[in-house]
């Protein structure tokens, strides 16, 4: 078995699965154009966190581009189209990714990371038949390592202890990757990311629901004292970092990908409301006052913090963008695009955020 795929040697489709979602759509945008000669397929069930303006984007940009609407859960879906396409990379994003979803609805949390990622491994397993020259690369979060002290950081031997309905769901679907690599030799990678932020996240996350609430002068609710730490990551560094695992990695390796943008919510809240004011004009006072501090959300992981020197070693990876750099971009981009905004709201989001007060989590 060799030890990576270079790129060189991929000729062959790759699968996205979860592509209309928020890592996935930027990932396909990002990386179709680039690769004009790969055939990227897309496997989306589009539920309520795909907002219909990013499909239609993907379908109207991407000339190189299959979309196939299925759902992970479907066994017999997925397995059909693993047959049909016959994929020789496998890029696994589907997930249920929001934490306080998963509080409230864990089973879908449990049928779509870990039954879903079950019937995506069996059918790769399937179809590549002992195959060297192909790959399954799985993308999961840091929140399955649990909750970190005022010091240290995550590695890729810290022992696993998830404290959510979420996270354990993704702690489960990575022994399960793990376990199809040592029991059935399937060509396997897992990357375990920070928090990710940029275009196209939905409105129910941080920075976005941040954004918005600000723009409309409505509350920005933060939860507990907000001095809970995560390290943030701009998502075309962590599409970049997806790629060159899943071409350069180490069969059967994990690397975590952090954006070395370690911060508290009081401290990302309060750079973000820079960032709306510079781009706006609106005065930066008044946003402050809009900050409402909420009761803190059960089981709230108190930090977070990566080391990637696994990752930077290993395959020279580097996240490019400080945290106000990203946050201006992800402000300017949601501010030049109300349209994508309004197609988010017509899809169910203000019915939930009226419920809920949402500050974690990512797509």
């Amino acid at each position: 078995m060799p030890a990576s795929i270079l790129s060189s040697d991929l000729t062959g489709p790759v699968l996205v699965t979860g592509g209309g979602g928020f890592i996935g759509s930027n990932l396909l945008l990002t990386l179709a154009a680039r690769h004009p000669e790969l055939t990227f397929v897309n496997l989306d069930a589009l539920t309520y966190a795909v907002v219909p303006a990013t499909v239609d984007e993907l379908a109207r940009s991407i000339p190189n581009y299959v979309f196939e609407r299925a759902d992970i859960v479907d066994e017999a879906a997925v397995r059909a189209v693993v047959e049909r396409h016959r994929p020789q990379l496998v890029l696994h994003l589907a997930a249920e990714s929001h934490v306080d979803r998963s509080i409230l609805e864990p089973r879908r949390f449990l049928e779509t990371n870990v039954m879903g990622t079950f019937n995506l491994l069996t059918a790769c397993r399937d179809l590549w038949a002992g195959d060297p020259g192909v790959r399954f690369h799985h993308v999961s979060t840091d929140e399955v390592y649990g909750s970190l002290g005022d010091e240290g950081y995550f590695t890729e031997t810290t022992p696993y202890s998830p404290r959510s309905p979420y996270s354990a769901s993704k702690a489960s679907s990575d022994h399960l990757v793990r376990a199809f690599h040592e029991t059935y030799a399937l060509p396997v990678t897992i990357t375990n990311c920070s928090n990710n932020y940029g275009p196209r996240q939905h409105p129910e996350k941080l920075l976005p629901l941040m954004i918005h609430n600000a723009m409309a002068r409505k509350p920005l609710p933060v939860y507990g004292d907000g001095l809970n730490v995560r390290d943030w990551l701009y998502v075309t560094d962590h599409v970049e970092a997806i790629w060159q695992v899943a071409l350069r990695g180490r069969v059967g390796e994990t690397y975590n990908v952090g954006g070395d943008a370690e911060r508290t919510n009081l401290d990302v809240l309060k750079a973000l409301l820079d960032a709306v004011s510079e781009r706006t004009g609106d005065d930066r006072e008044e946003l402050e006052r809009l900050v409402a501090f909420v009761k803190d959300r059960p089981g709230h992981d108190r930090r977070y913090a990566i080391d990637a020197t696994k990752l930077k070693t290993e395959l020279g990876w580097r996240p490019t963008r400080s945290l106000e750099d990203g946050l201006r971009e992800t402000v300017d981009w949601y501010v030049s695009n109300p349209g994508w905004v309004a197609s988010a709201r017509e899809n169910g989001y203000d019915a939930w955020v009226q419920k809920q007060y949402v500050t974690e989590g990512r797509s």
